[in-house]
């Protein structure tokens, strides 16, 4: 199976704070690959970067052959313009710790919004497939509700049916259900779940430690901006090699 995304020589600072130091990754087409870790450790920073949301100092990010956020001329990386990133983001979805829907809109405006602003459909197709999608969330019906008037677990779900309105050959999901109370996480890993039976690529980062056992094909185990184990979760999880994960791991399990 051929890698979706390649990471190489993934490097980001913030001052003189290194966040990201050499990250190296591979995530084949259908996969889904699993970010664990400490906080600042750099798993967000690596999924922003993945969709160009920040800047790589240095090193690149390929998706489906297509390094993300810059072309090559002359043997150099010149960086894209604004509207041809913003092209290349349409086809990697992400969701977000925070649902980020739109407050005004309704749940199948804020799903069709994008569709519709970027040309991929007319407004007609673009509510159908809203519509479907929603069913496929577990929130068919609920079209004309406003996000104050669903609960969290629910307003993430329609942040998921929003980000595959696009159509993505990745998703990228940052800790989705941090800001849930405990009651309501379970209804979004299960459409997380459906998602990566589906055959959906996914990197996510979380510290759902069953959903990692459970759907992910990789476990990446990142600490001080580096990849220090990745593999299997039987072998990742249940006997890790490096000190940093078992101290990390015997502390959340």
């Amino acid at each position: 199976m051929t890698s979706l995304v390649r990471i190489r020589g993934l490097r980001k600072s913030f001052g003189s704070h290194v966040v990201l130091d050499g990250v190296d990754l591979d995530v084949r087409e259908g996969e889904v690959a699993v970010l664990l870790g400490p906080s600042g450790a750099g798993k967000s920073t690596l999924l922003r970067c993945v969709n160009h949301l920040e800047k790589p100092d240095a090193g690149f990010v390929e998706v489906g052959g297509e390094v993300i956020g810059y072309r090559y001329a002359r043997q150099r990386l010149h960086e894209l313009r604004a509207r041809a990133i913003t092209q290349q983001r349409s086809r990697i979805g992400m969701v977000f710790q925070q649902f980020n829907l739109f407050p005004h809109l309704t749940v199948l405006e804020n799903i069709v919004e994008g569709p519709v602003a970027t040309g991929r459909l007319s407004k007609k197709d673009a509510a159908g497939r809203a519509r479907e999608l929603l069913e496929r969330v577990g929130l068919g019906g609920r079209e004309q509700a406003y996000p104050r008037q669903m609960s969290g677990g629910q307003q993430q779900r329609v942040a998921i049916a929003r980000a595959l309105a696009m159509r993505p050959r990745l998703m990228l999901f940052d800790e989705p259900t941090s800001a849930l109370d405990p009651e309501l996480v379970g209804e979004v890993l299960a459409v997380m779940k459906d998602l990566a039976a589906s055959g959906m690529t996914m990197l996510v980062v979380t510290h759902e430690i069953g959903f990692a056992s459970e759907v992910a094909d990789t476990v990446v185990f990142l600490d001080g901006g580096r990849i220090v184990e990745s593999g299997p979760p039987a072998e990742v999880l249940a006997n890790p090699r490096h000190d940093r994960a078992r101290a990390f791991l015997s502390a959340v399990l």
